[in-house]
């Protein structure tokens, strides 16, 4: 799940959102497809997200990413994304007493490539690959706890020309990226494999220039490209469990589109929705506000975020935070997420 957690601060100011803004350094997670519009050359990225930040302050999200254009129609990018669980006192009950079995501290791990490319003044596709791997610690035995997988992303964008909406200049954007496409992770030999999180996101936006500023509207629609889990019962008809289909990933990816138990009206409330509004001065400060909603049966996760970003000639550095409004608590409440953009021109952008 690590794989769907927001790491930059920009996107998560604006509702978590991505798949359609303007080109930046961490469209690597959103739609690498952007990548090729964007206005600079090279540039790197650093982001740092503490986690459960209210219960311990050893968990966090980290991440480096470095992008640079090939030449004026392809670009290329990478990155490493790194889960850090923090500290985990293993303990075992042998004969009546609690024996120390040691101190462990999982963790995760992506690598990522990826390559832009545009196929006219309007759109490009891009293609991405990553290696996940995921040492979760499970057991205090090495061989039963981690695992390994390889995931590609799909993308495309499109990215109008400039038109006038009334008396302003004003273009629109749309984007769509399926992510994380690969095999199952296995913990444990003999044990059922674990899904990835294949992930669908497919949004718009429109950007309307006010002389030197500019303001974005931007709505965006998720959906989870793996099997609903069905219930388990045990003989006398008692619920055990929910357990996914033990299919492959690509079947997996069909199945999801109508395996949900409640027909259609349950899988479109499989669908999240956010929305999310920008607003740059001049390009050097701006600001961000954003809604995510998801359906109550489907993890019940609602919160409004906010954002700011600072410009500062080659820098430009992105804060946000965000207001949980659902009963279930959500790991990120009430936490700043930070993130750094470093443009390697010579010029500013």
């Amino acid at each position: 799940p690590f794989l769907m957690i927001t790491a930059d601060a920009r996107a998560a100011g604006m509702g978590e959102l991505g798949v359609a803004t303007s080109a930046d350094i961490y469209s690597q997670y959103w739609n690498p497809a952007k990548y090729a519009f964007a206005l600079n050359e090279k540039s790197i990225g650093l982001s740092y997200t503490p986690y459960l930040s209210k219960l311990v302050d050893d968990i966090f999200l980290g991440n480096i990413l470095f992008f640079k254009k090939i030449d004026d129609r392809s670009s290329w990018a990478t990155g490493l994304k790194y889960f850090s669980l923090g500290e985990i006192q293993f303990n075992e009950f042998i004969a009546g007493s609690i024996v120390d079995q040691g101190i462990q501290r999982p963790s995760e791990l992506t690598l990522d490539l990826s390559y832009a490319l545009k196929l006219s003044n309007e759109f490009s596709m891009s293609v991405a690959g990553r290696f996940i791997y995921s040492d979760l610690k499970v057991a205090v035995d090495a061989d039963t706890s981690s695992a390994s997988s390889l995931g590609i992303d799909i993308s495309a964008f499109y990215q109008s020309e400039i038109f006038k909406l009334r008396s302003n200049p004003a273009l629109i954007r749309s984007g769509i990226n399926i992510s994380n496409i690969g095999p199952r992770l296995n913990y444990e030999s003999g044990a059922q494999k674990s899904f990835i999180p294949t992930n669908l996101r497919f949004g718009s936006g429109l950007d309307i220039f006010y002389d030197d500023n500019v303001l974005g509207f931007y709505i965006e629609f998720s959906k989870l490209l793996v099997p609903t889990p069905t219930a388990v019962y045990d003989s006398e008809g008692d619920l055990l469990g929910y357990k996914q289909p033990d299919i492959d990933f690509i079947n997996g990816i069909f199945t999801s589109f109508t395996d949900a138990p409640g027909g259609l009206s349950e899988e479109l409330s499989e669908i999240t929705a956010a929305i999310g509004l920008e607003y740059c001065f001049q390009d050097s400060l701006s600001i961000r506000t954003g809604f995510f909603n998801e359906s109550q049966n489907k993890g019940s996760r609602r919160y409004l975020t906010m954002g700011a970003g600072f410009n500062l000639n080659f820098f430009e550095i992105d804060l946000s935070y965000l207001f949980s409004t659902s009963r279930v608590r959500n790991p990120l409440e009430n936490t700043i997420r930070f993130s750094l953009s470093i443009n390697l021109d010579q010029r500013p952008k």
